[in-house]
């Protein structure tokens, strides 16, 4: 287990139900991963470019091997689900944006017709007073989303990546 190329995240487990939520009354299988667990993990691995392995040491008399067959499966696949969802929403951020930015270009092409073609009228007056922060708006904000707002995913994107790759072990206490 001691690798170079793998950092080791270890956790004392007093029983197998400190990895999952103590609301959730599902076998381990299906059960709610806890809080607390997923933020020691995220905090224990945070800047570790390195594969991910994960440790749990339990005392022998409460190790059971099926269930840790069935702990792995259910963290892999809780780690798996959520970086496919996150790639998923942070891709919808950017399309969301690249939507937003050319329908604000259009409108500032649009603005700029009405300028040119149809100067000294009213309707055109007011269709540049409503079109032109309408078009800043949308190309900013869609800007906004795709440089700020998916990058904002990009930790836990990172996060959930490296722990769906990670090896998991079941050690007794030493």
């Amino acid at each position: 287990m001691d690798n170079p190329e793998h950092y080791e995240i270890r956790m004392q487990l007093e029983s197998y139900n400190d990895i999952f939520s103590d609301f959730d009354p599902r076998p381990f299988s299906e059960k709610a991963l806890s809080d607390d667990f997923l933020a020691e993990a995220k905090k224990a691995s945070g800047d570790k470019t390195e594969e991910i392995d994960i440790l749990f040491f339990i005392a022998k008399q409460k190790r059971d091997a099926k269930d840790e067959i069935t702990i792995k499966k259910r963290l892999l696949a809780h780690f798996k689900r959520h970086h496919l969802l996150l790639h998923e929403e942070r891709k919808k951020l950017v399309k969301s944006g690249m939507i937003f930015i050319t329908i604000g270009i259009i409108l500032m092409f649009l603005a700029t017709f009405i300028i040119f073609q149809y100067e000294h009228n009213i309707f055109a007056s007011f269709s540049i007073i409503l079109l032109e922060p309408a078009s800043w708006f949308l190309f900013w904000e869609g800007l906004n989303l795709i440089i700020f707002t998916s990058k904002k995913k990009e930790h836990e994107l990172v996060f959930y990546k490296k722990m769906s790759r990670a090896r998991i072990f079941f050690s007794t206490r030493k």
